[in-house]
């Protein structure tokens, strides 16, 4: 048709291609749907900071056609009964296709193992993201019941011991500034538990969110032992760093931004091959909640309409990796590992466009972004899913 079309494996299908032929044909390029496997549209619950609709329109701008949103809802969705309202909000008000995790335990509190197989047909998995499951024992468990049922564990891996309060990375920021430091440790040492764990009852693990050298040398050497493990990063652990704080809730998330080399590890991992895909954690808050600086903002930033642009204008235009290799990261990868279709839409790209981040263009209800006011190349001008236009030039369709 004349566009510039970068698709891994070549899995866009005509319908989806059909239904842009009205545009430049020489200006875009297209992409395959991303899919991002770590969102929270915190419905039910918490709408006031995001609904399904204005979480799924986001995603849409972002060129995402595929999410998998967490579990820390209310209720916690730990049997059908309590995941049946998310379904039906889904059903009813989502822009683009969603699948919801199951909780891993009863109501996200880490003592009784939730119903997992009760949840498994509606489920991509099961998470108690926003919680580290902190018995071993438990997890033992889950991972037991995961692998019977052939479903992922994606865990947020943090041992509670170690926190001892912190609401940044323990590092050079935090000690020149007089705030309690949240240590590396807390990361990896639950990973390195796990990842023995996986190799043991033989579950499908995924890591969540890694931010550490230390997470990714543990992954490393698990993968090549052939635990089946695999793990994701997030945007800005791979672009800023705890350097880069202000004193301001749009620059607080769990886990933090940790230092220099953990960027520059985490990099690597991407460059190798150790780190498999990367999500957003897209997790908006209210106004309120977010303007109490770094020690008293919740923790969480929002990331979707942003990820893609960030990536292109830090990794690729700066030859740290290729496009493709990038398209890989957001399609293919988290696909594959999650058994979501392939050929599920595509986004139309105009990477020339050049523009500084602004969050009051942004569909989702929340606006703390670490990139605000950044530069960035890319902007999408076309989400595409079913043969259907349901995002074009700024608006949901």
């Amino acid at each position: 048709m004349g566009f510039n079309v970068i698709s891994p494996e070549n899995v866009i299908r005509k319908t989806d291609l059909d239904a842009i032929g009205i545009i430049d044909v020489h200006k875009y390029t297209v992409f395959p749907g991303f899919a991002d496997v770590h969102v929270h549209l915190r419905e039910p619950g918490f709408f006031y900071k995001e609904t399904v609709k204005t979480g799924t329109m986001a995603a849409a701008r972002g060129g995402y056609t595929h999410v998998l949103t967490m579990a820390n809802l209310n209720p916690v969705p730990d049997c059908f009964d309590t995941l049946k309202p998310q379904l039906d909000i889904i059903e009813r008000d989502a822009v683009i296709n969603v699948t919801p995790f199951g909780a891993i335990t009863v109501g996200e509190k880490g003592e009784t193992l939730a119903d997992l197989r009760e949840m498994a047909p509606y489920t991509a998995g099961f998470s108690d993201d926003g919680r580290g499951v902190q018995d071993r024992e438990m997890m033992r468990r889950a991972m037991t019941e995961a692998k019977r049922l052939g479903k992922v564990i994606s865990a947020h891996c943090e041992d509670n011991s170690l926190l001892h309060g912190g609401c940044i990375h323990e590092g050079k920021y935090a000690a020149e500034h007089g705030f309690t430091g949240i240590s590396s440790a807390s990361e990896w040492a639950q990973i390195a538990r796990d990842v023995e764990l996986a190799y043991e009852t033989g579950c499908k693990y995924h890591v969540c969110h890694v931010s550490t050298k230390e997470s990714v040398e543990i992954i490393r050497k698990a993968k090549a032992v052939g635990v089946d493990v695999t793990c994701e990063t997030a945007p800005h652990y791979l672009v800023l760093c705890d350097s880069d704080l202000q004193d301001l809730g749009r620059f607080k998330m769990n886990p933090p931004l940790r230092d220099a080399r953990d960027r520059e590890a985490l990099i690597e991992g991407v460059v190798d091959g150790t780190i498999d895909m990367i999500a957003t954690d897209h997790a908006p808050h209210s106004a309120q909640e977010k303007s109490k600086g770094l020690k008293g903002s919740l923790m969480g930033v929002v990331g979707l309409e942003t990820a893609f642009p960030v990536l292109y204008t830090e990794l690729v235009k700066k030859g740290v990796i290729s496009l493709e290799k990038l398209v890989r990261l957001l399609t293919v990868n988290p696909r594959k590992r999650f058994g979501l279709p392939l050929d599920e839409g595509l986004s139309v790209w105009d990477l020339d466009a050049e523009y500084d981040i602004d969050p009051g263009e942004f569909l989702t209800m929340g606006r703390a972004t670490p990139f605000e006011g950044r530069r960035v190349f890319g902007r999408c001008v076309m989400t595409v899913l079913d043969g259907k236009i349901v995002y074009r030039d700024g608006r949901y369709v």
